[in-house]
């Protein structure tokens, strides 16, 4: 009998997708060859998952578990290739039991997570629906003593968890939403990185109006700007979007508490989706036939 090798089972599963004791069987009942073992799958089925596998999983959900006392919280994305499939109740049933599983370990190792009985479902589940399934990240939340966690989700595709010091649980989900609707850099003017108010302060510069201007008016004109840069970006300064006449800082505070910090994921953000010319895939066949 062959031996089967790390990086063998590795390979195969990156062009299948299938889980690591399926390729090892796979490959060790083709006496370690990879394509036999691609060929035999397909001849029981499992290729079907495999095709998938390589396409781009940029849609899906955003679920959140938070827990009674509000010390803490737990965020997790689930993809899918289309959105099609996130709206299938056998999809949200595998998310909300992902968020579970997180949110009972209180972790965010994927890896970890997911093995063993979920990424059986996810297999079966890929079988399934034909689609290419897979969760791509998870973050816990904690709230230091005398806060909360707060939690909302819109559309089952924006989620956020904010950390509020001293407020209630309602306040906390207000201030969720409006992160989730204006999607704020930073929580307070203060967190905004350096690199990010260096890259600002050089677009100032650059803009027309600068030119020829006097150092010192310059410098005034660049802070002046700054300022606003931040108060648009930070969500302790921003418009309360159910109140526009108070800052969420002041919705805060009027509520008894202080924002301390939040987090928000959005599907498939920063995954970047194949473009398909399905006009000009139907001319290459075409050509072909």
């Amino acid at each position: 009998m062959a031996a089967i090798s790390a990086s063998q089972v590795k390979e195969l599963r990156e062009r299948t997708g299938l889980g690591m004791m399926e390729c090892k069987k796979a490959l060790t009942e083709a006496g370690g060859d990879i394509e036999t073992a691609i060929e035999n799958l397909r001849k029981n089925s499992g290729l079907k998952a495999a095709k998938k596998a390589g396409r781009t999983a940029a849609e899906g959900a955003v679920v959140t578990r938070v827990a009674e006392d509000g010390r803490y919280g737990v965020m997790v994305e689930v993809n899918s290739e289309t959105d099609f499939v996130a709206r299938d109740d056998n999809f949200k049933a595998f998310a909300d039991k992902v968020a579970d599983a997180f949110f009972a370990a209180k972790s965010e190792d994927v890896a970890a997570i997911m093995e063993g009985e979920l990424e059986s479902a996810r297999e079966q589940l890929v079988q399934k629906i034909g689609e290419n399934i897979g969760v791509r990240r998870s973050v816990v939340v904690e709230a230091p003593e005398g806060a909360r966690v707060g939690e909302y989700v819109h559309g089952g595709r924006i989620g956020v968890l904010t950390v509020l010091k001293g407020a209630t649980a309602e306040a906390a989900k207000d201030v969720a939403m409006h992160v989730a609707a204006i999607n704020p850099a930073v929580a307070r003017p203060e967190d905004m990185p350096q690199d990010k108010l260096d890259a600002e302060k050089a677009i100032i510069l650059a803009q027309p109006d600068m030119a020829g201007k006097p150092e010192q008016i310059a410098e005034k004109m660049v802070q002046g700007r700054l300022k606003k840069y931040l108060a648009e970006n930070s969500l302790t300064e921003q418009a309360f979007v159910k109140n526009p006449d108070q800052t969420v800082a002041e919705f805060v505070k009027a509520a008894g508490g202080e924002v301390l910090g939040f987090t928000r994921f959005e599907v498939g953000e920063g995954i970047e989706k194949e473009e398909v010319d399905f006009a000009q895939e139907v001319m290459e066949q075409a050509k072909r036939s």
